[in-house]
């Protein structure tokens, strides 16, 4: 199967991820946050998130996003180790997420910079599929679409929460696609 591609399709087994930034550019922002969990059969089977110390300071406007200040990371790990350790988590499973590109752009950026590496695992954006799902939602934000649902957002903007919203978002949209018998293509 060829690498580092969207799929089509709706796995059963897959990690979803999540990351917080400083902004919104991968080439000048950095991680801040490090997030997955690794779904077998649509149960959440283990689970990863590690904050990470950018080597610049977090804007106030970043930190009252997401929770994270300053000084939650003066002591986490650099990027290099957490990036190591999150490529050995997801191994090469299908990964998971909501506008996945930007996630998936930014940890290039970081193991390109840091590993002249590339995370080549195939994805699934749920994006996509609520795009294709949910066309009467004036908004296609994950939030908007786990409200859609009925589902817990508290706690939002903090990338093991936002795994877990995504997760669910998934689990509902799978159910959604087999009722409106639109069969697994997105």
């Amino acid at each position: 199967m060829a690498k580092d591609l969207s799929l089509q399709t709706y796995p059963k087994n897959y990690v979803v991820l999540d990351i917080e930034t400083t902004g919104l550019s991968p080439q000048t922002n950095e991680i801040i946050e490090l997030s997955a969990i690794k779904v077998i059969d649509g149960e959440i089977k283990e689970q990863f998130s590690k904050l990470i110390k950018p080597k610049s300071y977090v804007s106030s406007h970043i930190s009252s996003l997401t929770g994270i200040t300053n000084e939650m990371l003066q002591d986490a790990p650099q990027i290099e180790k957490v990036l190591v350790e999150f490529k050995h988590f997801c191994s090469d499973s299908i990964v998971l997420g909501h506008n996945i590109n930007f996630d998936i752009s930014f940890i290039n950026a970081k193991l390109k910079e840091c590993y002249d590496e590339t995370f080549n695992n195939d994805y699934v954006d749920t994006l996509q599929i609520a795009r294709k799902l949910l066309p009467q939602l004036p908004s296609k934000k994950l939030g908007q679409i786990a409200k859609y649902f009925k589902l817990n957002t508290d706690g939002m903007h903090r990338g093991l929460k936002d795994c877990m919203v995504t997760h669910q978002c998934y689990q509902r949209l799978i159910a959604l696609n087999f009722e409106q018998k639109s069969l697994i293509t997105y």
